[in-house]
């Protein structure tokens, strides 16, 4: 996984802050592979919560990311109780590391 320990606990806090201490986080994508290089922060947020305002969500946590990880390139997911299934959702879970 290519993220500092620093960065972990700045996304989960994160999680935390914007969604409650229900929240999970799920790295997917690039970061997972330690042989590559590069790559933008692929996270899948999750709370068994209901969201109100997705949009104003995700940008709340983009917000607070960026703030503590500083300008890069984050792709963010979120899943609430009332998001379908989708394939991206499932291919997040089952090649990503939850943190």
């Amino acid at each position: 996984m290519r993220l500092t320990l620093d960065q972990i606990e700045a996304i989960k806090q994160t999680a935390q802050a914007v969604l409650g201490d229900d929240a999970r986080v799920v790295l997917f994508g690039s970061r997972v592979d330690d042989s590559k290089k590069g790559g933008d922060i692929d996270l899948l947020f999750e709370t068994d919560h209901l969201v109100d305002n997705r949009a104003s969500t995700i940008g709340a946590i983009y917000v607070a990311l960026i703030r503590k990880l500083g300008d890069r390139k984050i792709d963010i997911i979120l899943k609430d109780i009332a998001t379908p299934a989708a394939p991206v959702l499932e291919i997040a879970r089952q090649t990503g590391i939850e943190l």
